[in-house]
C-alpha cells in the first residue's frame, strides 16, 4: 500500500496564485477536469488557459485566467463564504479555501486596525484570485496530495508595487505579515516575488520545512509566473513526493519503533493549560475556535487544582509551528495565566484515501495499514452525510455500506 502523497514546495523565487496551480498543472493536473470543478463556484466571467513556457531556461506551465470585462468586484470574506458555501465542491476544497481567505483577511484586518469580516478584498476578491486560490486548493485534492511542506519563501525586496491602496512597498504589507514567522531566503530579485494569495496559500495550508527534508521524489513540476526576465528563473518549483519509513519532517532523529511495519513518525506538539472558570458553553467556544484554527485535536479532562477548586485541563495536539497561534487563544479566550507544552514523538498508520463505488454514490474512505496488513477502515463523515441526505437513508447505512465496498 502506497505512502499518503506529499508536495513539497520550493519557493526558491517566491510564489503566487497563478504559479501554485501551474505547477499542479506540470505535475499532472488536468485542465479541463480542474475547470469543471471550478464551474461549480457560479462565477463566470473568465476563461481559463495553459501554456508551456520557458522562463530562465527551465520549462514551466503558465496558468492564466482571462477576465471578461476589466472591472474588478471588491468582496469581502462574507461574501467569499457565501460563494463557496453555495459550490457544490467538496467539504475539504471549501475549508480549505476558506482557511486561506480567512488568513488574508486576519492579516489585511490586522495592518488596517479592523476586523477580519469588514475587510474588503481588493485584488484578492477579484475573479482571478478566486479562481487560484480555490483551484490550488482543487489541484491538491484531484492528485491525492495530503499534507503540504514548504521550504522557505522569496518574497522580494526593494521598490514599490502599485495596488488600490496606492503604492506599497515590497513585500506588500499584508505579504509580510502572513509570512512573520515563516523561514525565508534571500535573493537577488528586487521585485514582488511573493503576493498575498501565494503567501496566504502557504500560511494557511503548508508546513514549513526550513530544510529539505528526506523525501522520496515521485514528480517535479514548475509553475511559471508572469515576469519573462529576471535573474532568477520566475517559477515555483513543486515535488510530489513520498516520505521514507521514518520522515523526520522537522530534520532532527526520531526513534524507528513501529516504522518496520509501515508506519510513519513525526513529532508535534502537546499543549495544556488548567482553567477553573469558565462556563462549559465558553470552553466549547474555544475548542471551536482551535478547532477553526486548523489544531489536530482538543479535548477536555477534568482536574482538581489547590483548594480544592474543580477545573478543566484543555489539551491540545497541533503542528510546532502553530503555537504562538495556540498560545493567543488560550489566552485570550481561556482565562488561564500560563501554558505547558512539550514535543511527542507521533506513530501513525501508513495510510491511504480510497474513492468506493457504493449503492447511494460515492465516498472517500481512510485506510490504514500496519504489518501490510488493513487495520482501520473509516469512511469519511462529510461523504457519508451528503451521500444519506441525497438518498433520504439513515447515516449509518451509508457507512456500513462504505466500509464493505472499501473492504
Amino acid at each position: 500500500m502506497t505512502q499518503p502523497a506529499i508536495l513539497y514546495l520550493d519557493p526558491f523565487s517566491g510564489i503566487a496564485g497563478d504559479m501554485f496551480v501551474g505547477a499542479l498543472l506540470d505535475l499532472g493536473l488536468d485542465l479541463a477536469r480542474l475547470h469543471h470543478e471550478l464551474a461549480k463556484l457560479n462565477l463566470g466571467g473568465y476563461q481559463l488557459s495553459a501554456r508551456r513556457v520557458q522562463r530562465g531556461g527551465i520549462s514551466a506551465m503558465k496558468f492564466d485566467v482571462q477576465i471578461d470585462n476589466a472591472g474588478h468586484q471588491h468582496r469581502t470574506l462574507t461574501d467569499i463564504r457565501n460563494i463557496l458555501e453555495a459550490a457544490p465542491l467538496s467539504e475539504k476544497v471549501k475549508n480549505q479555501s476558506l482557511k486561506v481567505f480567512t488568513k488574508l483577511a486576519e492579516a489585511e484586518g490586522k495592518i488596517h486596525n479592523m476586523p477580519a469580516e469588514q475587510v474588503h478584498f481588493h485584488e484578492v476578491g477579484a475573479i482571478d484570485s478566486i479562481v487560484d486560490t480555490v483551484g490550488a486548493c482543487v489541484g491538491m485534492e484531484l492528485l491525492g496530495i495530503e499534507t503540504l511542506w514548504c521550504g522557505p519563501v522569496a518574497l522580494g525586496s526593494g521598490g514599490f508595487v502599485k495596488c488600490e491602496h496606492g503604492l506599497l512597498p515590497v513585500p506588500v504589507p499584508a505579504t509580510a505579515e502572513l509570512m512573520r514567522g515563516w523561514p525565508l531566503r534571500q535573493t537577488p530579485v528586487e521585485k514582488e516575488l511573493t503576493t498575498p494569495t501565494g503567501a496566504a496559500l502557504v500560511a494557511a495550508l503548508a508546513t514549513p520545512q526550513p530544510v529539505l527534508p528526506p523525501l522520496t521524489i515521485e514528480k517535479i513540476g514548475y509553475g511559471a509566473g508572469t515576469r519573462e526576465e529576471q535573474s532568477v528563473p520566475n517559477v515555483l518549483r513543486a515535488i510530489i513526493a513520498h516520505a521514507p519509513a521514518n520522515p523526520s519532517p522537522r530534520g532532527r532523529g526520531e526513534n524507528n519503533i513501529g516504522t518496520e511495519a509501515g508506519a510513519t513518525s513525526d513529532t508535534i506538539l502537546e499543549i495544556r493549560a488548567n482553567i477553573d472558570d469558565a462556563a462549559p458553553e465558553v470552553l466549547g467556544y474555544l475548542a471551536e475556535s482551535l478547532l477553526a484554527a486548523g489544531v489536530l485535536d482538543v479535548f477536555f479532562t477534568a482536574i482538581q487544582m489547590k483548594k480544592s477548586r474543580p477545573a478543566t485541563m484543555v489539551t491540545v495536539l497541533a503542528e510546532e509551528h502553530q503555537l504562538d497561534a495556540v498560545a493567543a487563544l488560550l489566552f485570550r479566550e481561556g482565562s488561564t495565566f500560563g501554558l505547558r507544552y512539550e514535543r511527542q514523538a507521533r506513530l501513525k498508520l501508513a495510510r491511504q484515501i480510497k474513492t468506493v463505488q457504493t449503492p447511494f454514490g460515492e465516498v472517500r474512505v481512510k485506510i490504514g495499514s500496519w504489518l501490510g496488513q488493513v487495520v482501520s477502515v473509516h469512511p469519511e463523515f462529510d461523504d457519508c452525510r451528503a451521500r444519506a441526505k441525497e438518498k433520504n437513508v439513515p447515516l449509518r447505512q451509508v457507512i456500513e455500506a462504505a466500509k464493505a465496498a472499501a473492504r
